[in-house]
């Protein structure tokens, strides 16, 4: 017998087979079948088997019992790739698949046994345990183990299924992830990392006091000529992907707020969770003209005062919902008196500037934040990193984010936020 580990994979015989999964029953954990073409997706619904439609069209596949799916791989039509074996929870059992007991999968073919555990999984309320797929002609398993917090429309959504509906408001899991509308339609490794992501951005709120905090959550980034090789070399591409699962897990529609500035600045369209990729394709450059908007009219040079008045302009004193602004420069801060005094008028409003820079400068005002006298609360904090690319996603999280917590409650004590 062959003990397959998460994404393991192993050759198995051509003819009949018999998948048994362990912890499945019907109307608690449902069992389901995908038959999948090169483009990961089912050819129509008909490719989706499950207790209402037990078996494909040709009849290669069949689930026979409520844990158990029998296939004869001579018979699966050459068109479909891959086999996925899913579970999903039903809407009435609370909890996730990690406390289903035993939950894997025993595949018997001809050639021999093979077993998958489910493993790893802890929140997720559906998943993909086996693939069954071919390569170079042969039929393979594979160890899947992974999934979707937000159960089976986000599972059969992936796959290609026709749903009535979407998520329409974020979700929150039993350990206080957050699932937005949207998540559902990204590719399963994307998703894999968007979670992961997701987790070290609540275990940073979590150790800090605020795990549930809801905020409006504005990205501003640096267009001057300075930082074109970041542009170049994709790293403001990282950073935007890195900053939507702050918007995913704390922001109360999951959405970015993104600016753009030099001397001048351009409110961009809001960067969503499955869009966030196309989005830094349009927006993301230093010059020509991108998303109708021309960016020579933002100009080439630093001059911070114009975006932070249009954000200090947004804000209310004693508004319920505070704001993280996330503002990522390589420096040159040159208009030092005028920014502090701004900082100064912006410490009575509900907002926490989390300025980030980028690569190695002089980012003059902006080291001195922590020192700088004058001010209702301290509204700001300042790290600088030379690649974002080499620091980890823990790392970044605790330096983003760690000090907005402290400034929150300042900023209540002093009813700046309500």
């Amino acid at each position: 017998m062959t003990e397959l580990a998460r994404g393991q994979n192993t050759t198995i015989g051509t003819g009949a087979v018999t998948v048994s999964v362990s912890g499945a029953k019907q109307g608690t954990v449902d069992l389901m079948v995908f038959q999948l073409g090169a483009d990961g997706k089912v050819r129509s619904d008909s490719d989706f088997v499950f207790f209402n439609q037990p078996a494909s069209p040709e009849g290669a596949v069949r689930l026979v019992a409520a844990d158990r799916v029998a296939l004869d791989l001579t018979a699966i039509p050459p068109a479909i790739e891959r086999l996925s074996i899913a579970v999903a929870l039903d809407d009435s059992v609370t909890g996730s698949l990690a406390s289903v007991p035993g939950l894997g999968v025993v595949v018997a073919h001809p050639a021999g046994t093979a077993t998958a555990k489910a493993l790893e999984l802890t929140t997720e309320r559906a998943a993909v345990l086996l693939e069954i797929y071919r390569r170079n002609g042969e039929w393979k398993i594979r160890n899947v183990s992974a999934g979707w917090d937000a159960g089976l429309s986000a599972l059969v959504t992936e796959h290609g299924v026709q749903v009535d509906d979407a998520p329409p408001t974020p979700a929150v899991d039993q350990s206080g992830i957050r699932t937005v509308a949207g998540e559902e339609k990204l590719s399963l490794e994307k998703r894999q990392k968007l979670d992961l992501r997701k987790r070290e951005v609540a275990k940073v709120l979590l150790d800090k006091g605020e795990p549930g905090v809801r905020a409006r959550v504005v990205l501003v980034i640096d267009k001057t000529g300075s930082m074109s090789r970041q542009y170049l070399k994709k790293r403001i591409h990282e950073v935007v992907e890195r900053m939507v699962p702050i918007a995913v897990q704390v922001d109360d529609d999951g959405t970015l707020e993104p600016y753009l500035y030099a001397q001048s600045f351009a409110r961009l369209p809001d960067i969503t969770v499955h869009e966030a990729e196309e989005w830094s394709s349009t927006y993301l450059h230093i010059s020509g003209v991108h998303g109708g908007i021309d960016y020579k009219r933002i100009g080439g040079f630093n001059d911070e005062r114009p975006i932070m008045g249009e954000i200090i302009s947004s804000l209310a004193p004693g508004a319920p919902t505070p704001t993280l602004v996330l503002f990522f420069t390589d420096g040159g801060f040159n208009n030092k008196k005028q920014i502090s005094e701004l900082m100064k008028e912006a410490s009575k409003l509900p907002a926490f500037w989390q300025f980030v820079g980028l690569g190695k400068a002089d980012y003059g005002v902006l080291e001195r934040l922590d020192t700088m006298e004058g001010r209702t609360v301290d509204n700001a904090g300042f790290f600088s990193v030379d690649d974002i690319d080499k620091i980890s996603d823990a790392e970044l999280y605790r330096r983003l984010l760690s000090e907005f917590p402290d400034w929150l409650r300042a900023a209540r004590a002093a009813g700046i936020v309500r």
